[in-house]
């Protein structure tokens, strides 16, 4: 796993911005030193046993999370660690129960076959509701191996994926139904990536369109969410997190709606830092994961303490030999948090990388890797494409 110099393509942005990255320059430190969101001036190269190794890392890492989820709603004391109101958690339960289909996730892994302690692949979260960085992975990093590298290879095939399983979600609607993909419409990475959803979801034959979240609505004389031609919802996909449904006025009305949800409600086991806990109780020791609990003594000196539903690396804190080596900001500061034993992120050359393994229906589909300066990968850190031979 090497970090390789390259010459940018002198055309990169109007490149990457045709393919749907717009949002490309942050402007934003600890992004980097000229702000940009994607770096195309260096690569990781990988050997293929190394891809292999990763490949086999997230497709057991997605088993375990099924099994976690299958434990939690047979198991009353697990379940009460997320917080759920008695509503939400029979809603959770029954999505689990009927088979709601999933669509895909992300987990951020910690590894560096140069350093013992993640020469295993580490799961540091699993990004199982919302999940961004698509369009990079997908569609942006593929392109770049064809102009620079074509004789190389990449773990990438996250877009044939998302469209077959489109293909199996439709398989349970009506044939021609209307399926809505939500997301805030002036929100750019947001609206972005479910724009790129909807056209996979239409080149997987669904009749696919964009919904604004702001314009879903509730027909109580129907009692039907609607959109805003007051057409009822049956298949809705949100990139909208499940903890902020539940929290909106129409969020009591979700358990009982009769429509399908993507992500399905039990993914808000998943997507919530509980999960970490449940998986080292019940797999204690397992390579691929890091001691979790509720407690920083549960998981040793070094420790990462996170909010249960902080996204994008917010409101962390970073503990070694007990004293406090960063944190971040956000605006998750004041919930229950998480501890998980601390790994080093860090390499030779003093750039901190998390890898991405993303997951589509149930299987690893593909990779991505981003980096910063800093010891914490937040919402700035680069994007850097990837491949092997």
């Amino acid at each position: 796993m090497d970090r390789v110099s390259c010459t940018p393509r002198p055309d990169w942005t109007r490149r990457i911005e045709a393919q749907g990255l717009t949002y490309h320059s942050l402007g934003l430190p600890p992004g980097g030193e000229d702000g940009l969101w994607w770096d195309e001036s260096a690569a990781y190269a990988f050997t293929a046993a190394e891809i292999d190794h990763l490949e086999a890392a997230a497709n057991t890492l997605h088993q375990l999370c099924l099994e976690a989820v299958a434990a939690i709603v047979a198991t009353p004391a697990l379940m009460d660690r997320f917080g759920l109101s008695l509503a939400y958690r029979a809603y959770v339960i029954e999505s689990w129960r009927r088979g709601d289909p999933a669509l895909y996730g992300r987990f951020d892994l910690a590894f560096n076959p140069d350093r013992e302690d993640v020469a295993e692949p580490k799961m540091l979260e699993y990004n199982a509701d919302t999940p961004t960085t698509l369009i990079e992975s997908a569609v942006v990093q593929w392109f770049w191996l064809r102009d620079v590298l074509p004789d190389a290879d990449q773990f990438n095939s996250i877009h044939e994926r998302l469209i077959a399983r489109w293909r199996e979600i439709g398989r349970r609607q009506p044939p021609g139904a209307l399926v809505h993909l939500s997301s805030y419409a002036d929100y750019e990475e947001e609206l972005r990536t479910v724009e790129y959803l909807v056209d996979t979801a239409r080149q997987a034959g669904l009749n696919a369109t964009h919904l604004p979240i702001t314009q879903v609505g509730w027909d109580k004389g129907k009692k039907r969410f609607v959109d805003e031609q007051r057409r009822p919802l049956g298949l809705w996909f949100k990139l909208y997190p499940w903890e902020w449904l539940a929290a909106e006025r129409f969020g009591a009305h979700l358990p009982t709606a009769d429509m399908t949800v993507v992500e399905p409600p039990w993914k808000m086991l998943l997507s919530h830092k509980a999960i970490l806990t449940v998986l080292w109780d019940l797999f204690p020791g397992h390579p691929n994961l890091l001691p979790a609990g509720f407690s920083a003594a549960a998981v040793g000196p070094d420790w990462i303490a996170k909010p249960m539903q902080a996204r994008e690396g917010a409101n962390i804190r970073l503990i070694r030999d007990g004293q406090e080596v960063a944190r971040t900001a956000g605006g998750y500061g004041q919930g229950p948090v998480v501890y998980q034993r601390a790994v080093d992120l860090a390499r030779s050359d003093g750039r901190h990388v998390v890898l991405g393994a993303w997951i589509v229906g149930d299987e690893a589909a593909g990779l991505c890797v981003r980096e910063d300066v800093g010891p914490i990968i937040t919402g700035a850190s680069r994007f850097l494409p990837h491949y092997f031979r």
